[in-house]
């Protein structure tokens, strides 16, 4: 795996490296068209806030995305539309999904707990972190949506497997390309369809923010992921 900081282009997971003696793994699902390394300096404030931690950040493969009229993107799966449509590229999202499970089974073989795993992503990377982490069989710590949504069509899976891990989920209130009412819409499913306890979906809105993340938003994830991991 390569590791922070090289200044070549990378298909290979960002490894940061804990501090500490390692207690646990975060894996951080950047969003369509984004370099996983960009994530690097956002998330410093959260990774300096759990020294214990070892961060894994994988990087999509670049494919043709139909919302961008084709053009070449790192991508997790097409897209046609944003907002999210109906459509559904199952192919990618498999191939997605098994790539994120191969980086749990990885952290597993190596000695973690897979309960001091947890899935953290935003965008697109948080439609596949749910999407991961809601049908896996490996009991994972948690998952964090950041300004993602569920599609539709990856949902009879989750009932089946009826997950009750914890979720953090946070959505601006100005978000355009995925709207507030999506991740209402999926919070709802969350809690009246899976089913997974009150007390375990934290569900934060941040007035005026649109399809990014901010400071209180990076403060609430931190607080969230240390109450999970200690």
């Amino acid at each position: 795996m390569a590791t922070a900081g090289a200044n070549a282009p990378r298909t290979e997971p960002v490894v940061i490296a804990p501090k500490t003696e390692h207690s646990a793994t975060i894996v951080f699902v950047h969003g369509l068209g984004q370099q996983g390394e960009s994530w690097v300096p956002i998330l410093q404030p959260v990774v300096d806030r759990l020294p214990g931690v070892k961060w894994v950040i994988p990087q999509a493969p670049n494919a043709p995305v139909a919302f961008s009229q084709g053009r070449v993107r790192p991508s997790w799966f097409n897209i046609a539309n944003l907002p999210p449509c109906n459509c559904y590229d199952e192919p990618g999202v498999a191939a997605s999904v098994a790539t994120i499970e191969d980086l749990v089974i990885s952290e597993v073989r190596g000695g973690m707990e897979s309960a001091k795993i947890v899935l953290v992503g935003f965008s697109q990377g948080g439609s596949l972190s749910l999407m991961t982490a809601l049908t896996t069989l490996h009991e994972l710590g948690g998952v964090a949506c950041l300004s993602g949504w569920i599609p539709k069509q990856a949902r009879q899976a989750m009932l089946q497997i009826e997950p009750s891990l914890p979720v953090f989920w946070a959505h601006g209130t100005t978000d355009t390309e995925v709207p507030l009412s999506y991740a209402e819409e999926c919070v709802s499913f969350l809690r009246e369809s899976l089913h997974i306890p009150e007390d375990k979906v934290v569900f934060k809105k941040y007035e005026g923010l649109e399809h990014t993340v901010n400071e209180a938003e990076l403060d609430d994830l931190a607080v969230w992921l240390s109450g999970l991991l200690g």
